[in-house]
């Protein structure tokens, strides 16, 4: 017997927090039976669970890495009818992205349908780096540079020390290019730290996750990710626990 969450992930449906969240939500049936509190325990094998009306289907379980363009979102639902990472990547599996980057952010980003690792990779305790590329309205000085390195005030907390260079300014312009890496995934993270120094961002690029690159691909193409970049990541995410 396994606990539901767990089971709905593994089948590659959600994240294992996510899947809490269709539970409490009501969106998930056991043997025709609504169930809405967490702590269920089924069989994988024996009981029959559903999502959204739909039977879980074990699948073999995939890895993407897509080139996100601007002007999609990061979720594989949406009620606005706005296009969708999981619009992009053609496969017969149900995937989902792990983690998320605003609509008006582009890169990298992973979808799977392997539950537990999405949650491996977005657990708190575990130090993966992201690596961005912003473009801000102005610029910034070394005090202020300093400040996003060892640490920013936002509404939810200091954020945690980061690598940050500044890249190439225009004073013409008024602009400036900074590459900044954090292992965290505070909501719209790097875009607060700039706007908390009065700095609109013009652009922003995820270029890395952890080992991860976007190499030579093109806004909106993706590419498998490989067994042994699998084996990689979970490798790094269970050996570098902050």
């Amino acid at each position: 017997m396994e606990r539901l969450q767990k089971v709905i992930a593994q089948a590659g449906v959600a994240s294992r927090r996510k899947a809490e969240e269709y539970i409490t939500a009501g969106r998930v049936k056991v043997n025709g039976k609504r169930v809405t509190e967490l702590g269920v325990k089924v069989n994988p094998n024996k009981d029959e669970v559903e999502v959204d009306g739909v039977p879980l289907d074990k699948e073999e379980p995939v890895y993407y890495l897509l080139y996100k363009p601007t002007g999609v979102i990061s979720t594989s639902n949406d009620e606005k009818g706005r296009k969708k990472v999981t619009d992009l990547i053609d496969v017969p599996q149900r995937i989902y992205p792990v983690g998320r980057l605003d609509y008006d952010t582009s890169g990298l980003m992973l979808l799977t349908n392997d539950g537990e690792f999405a949650n491996l990779l977005m657990h708190p305790k575990f130090k993966i780096e992201k690596e961005y590329v912003v473009k801000i309205k102005g610029i910034p000085d070394r005090k202020e540079l300093k400040q996003l390195e060892t640490g920013v005030k936002l509404d939810d907390g200091v954020t945690a020390p980061a690598k940050v260079k500044l890249l190439s300014s225009d004073r013409k312009k008024n602009t400036s290019i900074i590459r900044i890496i954090i292992h965290e995934g505070k909501n719209r993270q790097v875009r607060r730290m700039m706007e908390a120094f009065g700095y609109q961002v013009e652009k922003l690029k995820r270029e890395r996750f952890s080992f991860l690159t976007l190499g030579n691909l093109n806004p909106g193409e993706y590419r498998a990710i490989k067994a042994i970049e699998i084996k990689q990541l979970k490798e790094l995410a269970v050996t570098k626990p902050s």
